[in-house]
């Protein structure tokens, strides 16, 4: 995403190579996200119906290496952040009234933390949107969440009990394998017990039927 001109022309070239979606940088190379300049590259986006992912760890700010308070371990806990900031600029930039078909996926930033976000943007638009000068948008934040954005997450326990107060159409299930936080070899086990609480058609759409129909996958 060095300029607007890149980053659509590459979802073009992707869309021809037969990818079914683009990973995004976490810092785009001219203004943020919320910039109308990259309305070209979101329209671009619908238009050929590829749905943009961004990963954690991909942003400037949300890195194991920058300065972390207390045990090293602590910043475990904070990699979530620069996905929920992409989410927070897409959203209050007005991305999604100005593109209301585009998808958007917050990739293995886990899931569980989503109807409180959903509910904590709707209170800031509602209290502060004024005097903290945000732009006036259509719909409140949550809807939108609801809406337009994916989550991916692996071994989030609370993620399927919230399902109810998110959108469960939203929520895509992943093992992460290789990487050192995947579920493997557990992950059959792991579902056995963290999806008992759901139907079998809860279970379907979280674990592959949201995913196939995001990315137009025959199962």
């Amino acid at each position: 995403m060095r300029t607007p001109e890149d980053g659509a022309q590459e979802i073009r070239q992707a869309k021809e190579m037969g990818f079914r979606g683009v990973m995004m940088p976490g810092n785009p190379g001219v203004e943020d996200y919320n910039s109308s300049v990259y309305d070209r590259v979101f329209a671009t986006a619908v238009e050929c119906d590829m749905p943009l992912s961004f990963h954690i760890l991909t942003g400037n700010s949300d890195h194991l290496r920058v300065p972390i308070r207390g045990p090293r371990i602590n910043g475990f806990l904070t990699i979530l952040r620069g996905c929920q900031d992409v989410m927070g600029t897409f959203i209050f930039g007005g991305v999604f009234d100005r593109h209301p078909d585009l998808k958007v996926i917050c990739v293995e930033a886990d899931a569980g933390w989503v109807p409180h976000y959903m509910y904590r943007m709707d209170h800031a638009y509602k209290r502060h949107r004024y005097w903290m000068k945000a732009p006036p948008l259509k719909r409140l934040p949550s809807e939108y969440f609801r809406d337009n954005i994916y989550v991916t997450f692996e071994d989030d326990w609370v993620a399927f009990q919230m399902k109810d107060m998110c959108n469960v159409r939203r929520l895509m299930w992943a093992n992460d394998f290789p990487h050192s936080d995947s579920t493997w070899p557990l992950s059959q086990a792991m579902l056995e017990e963290h999806t008992k609480n759901l139907t079998e058609q809860e279970r379907d759409w979280i674990c592959h039927d949201n995913l196939a129909e995001l990315y137009k996958i025959t199962i």
